[in-house]
């Protein structure tokens, strides 16, 4: 049992120390790629292009996490299921979250079937063919129905009870949906709080979508800052992370959190909620308004009273910052300087 439970912990972070370099390279070239064609980048254009690799490298973000979860519980059994988990999380609206969980089911699934007594006969194909055959059908089966079907049925709730929000609280509406937009950083809660402010914005009330995107900017903006101000609480890949989410943030992507929140969830996740719940309260209590569905920073003069509005970002920011470093304990120095990654 001791093993299983140092094997869980392990194999995040090695699932996160592999996953880094698809957030930060997919990051910054969707970032380029608005800084050089606007927010809304023109197709056939080199800006389109970059848009394109860098959405492909985030594509690729959650099979990887979940691959290599799987890959430091099982070996290399447990890469295919791993990954298959990973892109049925994408595929069903999971997010990250169900890739961890994805990763998670799929090495215990693998080690298990590894663990099998079999012939010797079958010994050479258990790698090969036998154990991610058995292990990718068993966790796609539970992805799908078990994980999948909640999702959906959720989503459709927290959709209804969003629009029964608006009619009241601004501020309230604010919080609300600044904790969806962070608690799972692009995955299906934040997805329902921006489609939220989307439809807002076609009815014309832009109040509610410059609160999500001030939440959304929040997460990475304040773990960047956490680095800065802490970087003895975060491993060496973490602090590069960090520097990539300065530019995630400012581009409103939200995916930028997705490292440090994948390493050390029941910490990292209540924080950058507690922080873009004080981003979106604060932005819905200014009364700043925001036109462009997308953009960060590059859509600044679109933004009402965009001088509140950074008062509002710059606050949850903070907060973020303070907050998960209270929460978070130093690291020993081996911690630091091998990543914490192992298998």
């Amino acid at each position: 049992m001791a093993k299983t439970k140092i094997s869980v912990r392990n194999s995040l972070m090695t699932g996160v120390s592999y996953m880094i370099p698809f957030v930060t390279a997919g990051g910054i070239l969707i970032a380029l790629s608005f800084l050089i064609g606007g927010y809304q980048v023109a197709e056939g254009t080199f800006a389109s292009y970059l848009n394109q690799v860098g959405g492909t490298a985030f594509g690729l973000m959650v099979p990887v996490l979940a691959g290599f979860i799987a890959f430091s519980i099982a070996d290399r059994p447990g890469i295919a299921p791993g990954m298959v988990a990973g892109m049925l999380a994408n595929n069903i609206g999971a997010g990250f979250l169900g890739g961890l969980i994805g990763g998670l089911l799929a090495g215990f699934v693998a080690l298990w079937i590894k663990n099998w007594p079999v012939p010797n006969s079958l010994k050479k194909l258990m790698p090969v063919l036998v154990i991610p055959l058995i292990s990718s059908a068993i966790v796609g089966l539970l992805m799908v129905v078990v994980i999948g079907l909640p999702i959906k049925a959720l989503m459709d709730g927290l959709t209804g009870w969003l629009r029964g929000l608006s009619t009241g609280s601004s501020v309230l509406l604010g919080i609300v949906l600044g904790l969806m937009m962070a608690f799972d950083m692009g995955g299906p809660v934040n997805k329902v709080a921006y489609s939220f402010g989307l439809a807002m914005i076609s009815q014309n009330i832009l109040e509610p979508h410059a609160a999500i995107m001030a939440a959304g900017m929040t997460p990475p903006l304040g773990l960047a800052l956490a680095c800065v101000l802490a970087p003895n609480k975060y491993t060496k890949r973490e602090v590069e992370a960090g520097k990539a989410a300065w530019v995630m943030g400012a581009s409103f992507i939200t995916e930028g959190a997705i490292p440090f929140a994948a390493a050390d969830p029941f910490r990292v996740i209540p924080s950058i909620m507690v922080g873009s719940a004080v981003a979106g309260a604060l932005s819905m209590l200014f009364g700043c308004t925001l036109i462009a569905p997308h953009g960060g920073i590059f859509v600044i003069p679109m933004i009402g009273k965009f001088g509140l509005y950074i008062v509002a970002l710059a606050a949850g920011t903070i907060i973020t910052a303070l907050v998960v470093n209270t929460l978070k304990p130093n690291l020993s120095q081996e911690v630091i300087e091998g990543a914490g990654v192992g298998a």
